[in-house]
């Protein structure tokens, strides 16, 4: 049965007779979609915008669709351990966190892309809470640094301390600081000053920090997911443009319903410690994962609407609406493209799907484009946001 399903899995996609990327394939069809392939353009990712994960061992010269490592795993049979990975964090996650399943959703795209994520909340709605159940049934360390501005570089990235041996012999050796973790929770990070912020920039963007001229690397997977009180701007540092776009999302945790809310009260009023949270998966499985969603293909008519839905959101772009030329001030840029093409293949395979849909892209455009798009003085004054924009881009494609 194995060799059946990946004989169906390498046979290539069958294009749709009427070219509509909206169309579901047959059950019949449902294999068709090439998962143990690498998909060809996921090559053209630009290393200054991501880092391919670091893979050393036998597994990492097997070629993509051809049984790897010493128990030959098959790509179906990835398939079916990733699903089943994310169906068991999901329930581990539900056991300590009520409701926000589209957040949670958005953490594991966030994760399977290797991306980061800004979190925008109101104080109280379990952001610290959500970050580290999450961190836990990953199984990957966790650490939190709460953003301040007295906070330094070194506070964050660690500093080199001066050892003496009992020969009097003196040396350097470097102190590892929070940020070497799996997962980092950065706490309120407009509240430090910009110096702070940009050493965490290097880390997001490097996956290592340098102190005194040496580069420390940060063991893979990196995960930064950075929160924002929408509230307070009395003493905060906004986060410039250039470190914004390194985020992959930037999601709204809102309030709970009524009944989840008295979920949670009826939850937590009853017990002191937290639910237990198993690990449902490894480092290791998390950076093969990351390597499966990029063999997901994309057929050209989606690649072809993704890029049209962010050059619609450029004011200077010829097939821009009205709207954005009047309310936008800069538009997406070409990462925005990339980044919403990969979390759409990473949303594709969390349903079930060998393929992305158009409907993929347009679930993710907001998250994607949220802190990406800059609106113009004009749409400040008319209570014009960057969401209004989006909801405009999407109904011209």
């Amino acid at each position: 049965m194995n060799q059946e399903i990946d004989s169906k899995l390498q046979a290539g996609p069958e294009a749709d007779p009427a070219g509509n990327p909206d169309v579901e394939p047959g059950a019949d069809q449902v294999s068709d979609q090439v998962v143990g392939q690498a998909d060809d353009r996921a090559g053209e990712v630009d290393p200054a915008i991501h880092q391919e994960p670091r893979e050393s061992g036998p597994q990492a010269d097997a070629p993509s669709g051809s049984p790897a490592g010493a128990g030959g795993t098959t790509p179906a049979d990835q398939v079916r351990r990733f699903q089943a990975v994310m169906d068991d964090i999901r329930g581990q996650v539900g056991q300590v966190i009520v409701g926000q399943d589209h957040v949670v959703e958005h953490l594991l795209l966030t994760l399977l892309v290797g991306g980061h994520c800004l979190i925008t909340g109101m104080p109280g709605t379990a952001k610290t809470l959500l970050v580290r159940t999450m961190a836990s049934a990953l199984g990957l360390s966790f650490k939190r640094i709460q953003f301040t501005p007295d906070l330094m570089p070194t506070d964050i990235t660690g500093t080199d301390i001066i050892d003496e041996d009992g020969s009097g012999h003196r040396s350097w050796r470097f102190v590892p600081g929070p940020l070497f973790a799996n997962v980092l929770l950065a706490d309120e990070i407009n509240r430090t000053p910009p110096k702070t912020q940009a050493a965490l920039l290097e880390a997001m963007q490097e996956s290592s920090v340098t102190v005194r001229g040496t580069i420390h690397s940060i063991e893979p997977p990196f995960f930064v997911l950075a929160t924002q009180n929408p509230i307070e701007l009395e003493g905060t540092y906004p986060l410039p443009e250039a470190q914004l776009d390194r985020f992959l999302f930037n999601v709204t945790l809102d309030y709970l319903s009524a009944e989840e809310e008295l979920q949670v009260v009826d939850r937590y009023t009853r017990r002191i410690d937290v639910p237990p949270v198993s690990p449902c998966t490894t480092a290791e499985e998390i950076i093969s994962f990351q390597r499966l969603v990029r063999q997901v293909p994309v057929a050209s008519e989606v690649g072809q609407l993704a890029v049209s839905m962010i050059r619609r959101s450029r004011p200077e772009s010829a097939d821009a609406p009205d709207f954005v030329r009047r309310f936008v001030n800069y538009g997406a840029s070409v990462r925005a493209t990339m980044f919403l093409i990969l979390a759409a293949k990473a949303r594709a395979l969390m349903a079930g799907r060998y393929h992305v849909v158009a409907e993929d892209l347009r679930t993710l455009a907001h998250p994607v484009l949220r802190h990406r798009i800059l609106v113009n003085f004009q749409a400040e004054s008319e209570g014009v946001t960057s969401d209004a924009v989006i909801d405009q881009v999407l109904e011209a494609s």
